[in-house]
This record gives structure tokens, sequence and C-alpha cells, in this order.
């Protein structure tokens, strides 16, 4: 008799998006699966050994690998971070800086015709994230990511830039053995050894922080946010050989039906309004597309034949698929009073002011609210939106949960 092996488990990607302060939802989310992991009687190790992040995502992405011998932890780490962590570790915000940063771009937007004749005055960007930097050689142990790769707790980890030099959207990343760079239509892989710049540029929101130098090639080039034109956000872990991805959104997939008022519905849009607009296109519109896509190649691949599904290079992969049940710009309009007064001050000349029902602009605050009040309640939705679908969570890996008197309530702690 031939000895039973137990089934194979399908490589697992994670795929973390981009969004800003968004990007608190994705710790509330893995809080709630390290908690889903640990009562089904698993412990250590890591459930996605394949990680891909974009934008605020890279960082978390990056964490996650470099901490990937205890997933546990890892996700310890990152909501110690996002629980308590404030504007000011993640841009200038007090009044010299931004006067600096953000008062000049927006002088040098109305009167720049006739300053730059007199100063040579060339702001960057918005806001200067300078702060961002320190925090992330504080906090992501890059030192680590040879061990965790050569002991084989991952395979691979993508962080994906855009850059401003070529058009190009460029995933960078390190793996374990042999994985060929890919290139398709205006974006292409790069295999390098990733560090904080590689998260300072994918996560440099455009017009709000500066763009990052990196090395591409045999020379530099400029980069900004992995969302912008990052058409296939689910490509990387694919290529990267994941057979089944979990997505963590960062905005609502499906929006009910009907109008949605706002206070500024009944004027033209402010600045603040389009930059929001704007920024919903560049980080959600894309992944709903891609998801949409792959659906449908799955759909396609089930009507075929055995035969007719090994002609072709194309093959199946189960997502699941985790995003906020609730608009985060209506989350983020009550705690915009949370943003230290120089920065309100900046964007209300942009059409972000007011709190609650009177707010306008939130959009474009809701990516910009580094404050424990809003990254509390975005961790404490991640964490019910998953146990709402714990079944749904449960059945994707494979676990089971270890039967008890009653299911523990998970907390934030």
């Amino acid at each position: 008799m031939q000895p039973l092996h137990p089934p194979r488990t399908p490589s697992t990607g994670l795929i973390l998006t981009g969004g800003g302060a968004r990007a608190a939802y994705q710790v509330g989310v893995l809080q709630a699966i390290a908690q889903l992991r640990r009562e089904a009687g698993l412990s250590g190790g890591n459930p996605f050994p394949i990680i891909a992040g974009t934008s605020a995502g890279a960082i978390n992405a990056a964490t996650l690998a470099c901490e990937a011998d205890d997933f546990g932890a890892a996700v310890g780490g990152l909501m110690r971070i996002w629980r308590n962590l404030h504007a000011e570790q993640v841009y200038t915000a007090d009044a010299l800086g931004v006067i600096r940063s953000g008062a000049r771009w927006l002088t040098m937007m109305s009167l720049g015709w006739a300053l730059a004749r007199w100063r040579r005055s060339r702001p960057k960007s918005l806001l200067d994230n300078a702060p961002l930097a320190e925090l992330l050689r504080r906090s992501v142990r890059f030192e680590r990511m040879d061990a965790m790769l050569q002991q084989g707790h991952l395979e691979a980890l993508a962080i994906s830039g855009s850059s401003y030099s070529s058009g190009q959207h460029v995933t960078f990343y390190q793996a374990r053995g042999r994985l060929d760079p890919w290139q398709r239509s205006q974006r292409l892989a790069v295999r390098a050894p990733l560090s904080v710049e590689h998260l300072m540029a994918s996560s440099a929101i455009p017009f709000i922080f500066p763009a990052v130098p990196l090395q591409l090639g045999s020379r530099p080039e400029w980069f900004g946010d992995g969302s912008m034109r990052q058409s296939a956000p689910i490509s990387p872990a694919v290529h990267l050989g994941a057979e089944r991805v979990l997505v963590i959104g960062a905005g609502r997939m499906h929006e009910p039906p009907g109008r949605r008022e706002t206070p500024e519905a009944g004027g033209p849009p402010s600045l603040a309004q389009i930059a929001g607009h704007a920024m919903s296109n560049i980080f959600l519109d894309a992944l709903a597309v891609d998801i949409e896509r792959l659906q449908r190649i799955n759909s396609t691949l089930a009507l075929l034949t055995p035969e007719a599904r090994r002609a072709t290079p194309l093959r199946p992969i189960e997502v699941l698929v985790i995003a906020p049940s609730r608009r985060l710009d209506e989350l983020a309009a009550e705690h915009q009073a949370s943003l230290p007064t120089p920065v309100r001050a900046l964007l209300r000349g942009v059409g972000v002011s007011g709190e609650g029902r009177q707010a306008s602009g939130s959009a474009l605050a809701s990516y910009l609210l580094f404050e424990p009040s809003y990254t509390r309640e975005l961790i404490r939705l991640g964490i019910a939106d998953t146990l709402a679908r714990r079944a749904e969570v449960l059945r994707f890996f494979g676990w089971r949960a270890e039967p008890t008197a009653a299911q523990p309530r998970l907390t934030e702690a």
C-alpha cells in the first residue's frame, strides 16, 4: 500500500495595498487573523510565505517579512506602532515645518511666477516626511531579511513604486531561490536588496510627500507612490509563486446604490475634494478591476477540460478579499480635529474643514490622519470585519478552530 501523504498546502500570498493612514485597517485584519490562527492551535512561523505591499501597505508588508519567524509577534509590533502613531512621527507637523514645506508649496502654486524670479524656492511636496524615515529605520529590521529567506520562513517580499523618470511601474523584490524578473507593458520587476529607501519611495503619496531616488539598472530614477499606474496589484504575488492570495484593501470595494450627499454637494468641488477623488482612483480602483479580472479568469478556467487547462499558462488563483465595511472618509470626518493645528490650518486652504457631518475634504484627510483616535478606529473596524467572516477565513487557510466552550472575544490588546 502506498503511504498516505497529507495534501500540500497551496503557497499563500498576502497583498497589502496603499492608502496612507488607512493602512491601520490592515493591522486590525492581521490581528484578527493572528488570533484565529492561535485558536486553530498554530503558533510561530508565518502563514504568508509571499508578501507584496504597496505604499503604506509596503511598510506593513516589510515588517511582516522581516519578522517572518513569528507572525504573532510581528503583528503585535505593528499594533503597538499604529495604535500610538502621531502625525509628527510621519511628517513634520509643527508650525515651522509646515511653513517650510506646505505653505511654501501653496505659495509657489499661486505666486510662483513672481517668486521664482527673485528666490530659488522649489519646495518638493506639501509635507516633509523625513520623520517617517527615522521611524522606519528604528522599526523595520531589514538586516533580518536574508535570514528569513534562507531559513524558509519567507519565500519572497515585493515592494512596488512608480518611476517619475521613466513612467514605468516597478516591483522591487527579494526572494528565496531562483525567481526570474518579469516584464509587462509599462511595468517590470527588479530583483534587489530591499531597504527603507524602497519603503519611502513606495509610500510617497503624489504631491503630499517628496519623490525618492532609487537605483534602477545603471542609473538612479525618481520614484513615487507605488499605487500610481499599478494596473495589476495582485500580479507580483502571482509571479512570485502564490497559488492563493489574501487581499486587504484600504477602502470599500462596493458602494451601496443611491446618491451620497456631502456638505460640498451644492457647489463646485474644492481642491481637497478633487485630491480625495484622485487618490481614490490611485489607491482603490485598480484593485477592484484586478480582482474582477482574476475572478473572470478563474471562471473561464473552470469551464475548460483538464487537457485544455494543461495547455494554458494560466492557473486558477483562489482569492479572499477583506476590505472596510464603512466608508473611511466618513470615519475620518469624525476625527479631523485630531490633526495637528498647523496641518489643519494648511489643509483648510485647500478645502479640508469641519468635523462630523459638517466636515468637508475628509477623503483627503483620511490619508493623512496619522493620529490614535483615527488609527485605533480603523484597527477596530479591521478586527470586526474579519471576525464577521470567520468561517470564510478559516476555510481559506484550511484551519480548524480548537473546540472551546465559547469563542474568546478579540480585542486590540
